[in-house]
């Protein structure tokens, strides 16, 4: 721990689940208090077979929920997700992991869960096979991609006597990442961020188009990272279908047209673009009016290219403005990555390769290098998008 007072005046929720890790939340608790914050408890039924409420309720100087109602009295759900100024899930079990995942809404924790507005973070529980089991880091990476934190397993021994990674992170870890999480958090206040993200649509006719694979995760991803580190953020976003962030400033396009003519509005007032969208290169040239019908046994469609919107904001760039840009490649892929950079005035590429495993398009992770206009190049291995944003964002302020 890096020191005492250090979350004066900061209210945290924790929420405990059935793991034998639990026995550690005592002392999480004593250092919370000990830090200066306010910590109410919430437990699984589960739970407490692990700790005793009376101990967390004697050290938080609060009383420990875990049923929905008792005697009469309803535990407000919506009350405590909106008192926190942080939630904190440890230990967090493979079950209680799944119903995060699926929105599924059984018991008290749960029902916190799904109503808390403020941030979230996890710090997983489990054996080595279960930590190694595809489902685990298929839920985590989708709690992740709605905006949810992870502290990450330690690797040690383990309650099967197995020895492996599961082991949540111990109490001191866990209370010097939220310190360092309320340090991040206003790093980017009374700043405009604009995201671009997703697809785009080039009509053929009235019901077909040319697109690409794009999901939009990234930029959501960088969505949520800039929001909580206290940004006012603009999302410029084509068509997809994941939830986007309450938070932010929306405008939906369809059209690499509409993307051009809204990010050059929105740029005039931005602090850092990031320009993560796939944007197509091309579009047709005449878009049938009526559906084309299949009588021909080849079809010839012309194109022509879509205006450049990262080359266009990197000749209006200010020098009070960042720009970054996005690069997805499937061969030479630095060469292209250093020539984008300086062909468009860009303050950094982030790289991602077709050919790395784990990154492009649809997926929940990504492997990047990033580029800077100063020559350096960072490169990082493969992470859900929620860490690769944080390292974006990390590496941003770092060096500016």
């Amino acid at each position: 721990m890096t020191g005492y007072f250090m979350l004066k005046g900061k209210k945290i929720l924790l929420g405990i689940t059935g793991s034998i890790a639990a026995y550690k939340t005592a002392i999480l608790v004593r250092n919370l208090i000990k830090a200066g914050a306010e910590v109410r408890i919430i437990m699984t039924p589960s739970a407490i077979e692990f700790v005793a409420p009376l101990t967390l309720s004697t050290l938080s100087k609060n009383e420990v929920l875990y049923t929905i109602a008792e005697q009469g009295s309803w535990a407000n759900h919506v009350m405590l997700g909106r008192w926190a100024n942080l939630m904190v899930i440890a230990p967090l079990t493979c079950n209680t992991l799944a119903k995060m995942s699926n929105g599924i809404c059984d018991n008290l924790l749960m029902a916190v869960y799904l109503s808390a507005t403020c941030p979230v973070v996890v710090a997983p529980a489990m054996d080595e096979d279960m930590w190694l089991h595809p489902s685990t880091s298929f839920n985590l990476n989708k709690i992740q991609s709605y905006g949810n934190h992870l502290i990450p397993v330690e690797h040690g021994e383990l309650a099967s006597g197995l020895i492996g990674p599961g082991r949540m992170a111990e109490p001191e870890k866990i209370v010097d990442w939220i310190d360092l999480f309320f340090k991040k958090s206003d790093q980017l206040a009374g700043k405009k961020v604009l995201i671009t993200a997703g697809p785009t649509y080039e009509s053929i006719d009235p019901v077909r188009f040319i697109s690409n694979h794009s999901t939009g995760k990234m930029g959501i991803a960088l969505a949520n990272e800039c929001i909580q580190r206290g940004a006012a953020v603009t999302l410029i976003c084509g068509p997809i279908t994941i939830p986007i962030p309450d938070k932010v400033k929306h405008i939906p396009v369809v059209t690499a047209a509409e993307m051009y003519e809204s990010s050059m509005l929105e740029f005039e007032n931005a602090d850092i673009a990031v320009l993560s969208a796939a944007v197509a290169d091309y579009t047709v040239k005449n878009p049938a009016e009526y559906k084309i019908k299949k009588t021909e046994s080849c079809l010839t469609l012309e194109l022509e290219k879509t205006r450049d919107i990262l080359k266009s904001l990197g000749e209006r760039k200010k020098e009070n403005q960042l720009l970054i840009g996005f690069a997805l490649e499937t061969n030479n892929e630095e060469a292209n990555a250093t020539s984008k950079l300086i062909s468009k005035n860009a303050d950094y590429i982030i790289l991602n390769s077709m050919n790395d495993k784990g990154a492009g398009f649809g997926k929940d992770t990504n492997k990047i290098t990033i580029f800077a206009k100063n020559g350096n190049a960072i490169s990082f291995e493969t992470k859900s998008k929620s860490e690769v944003a944080n390292d974006i964002i990390d590496t941003i302020l770092k060096n500016n």
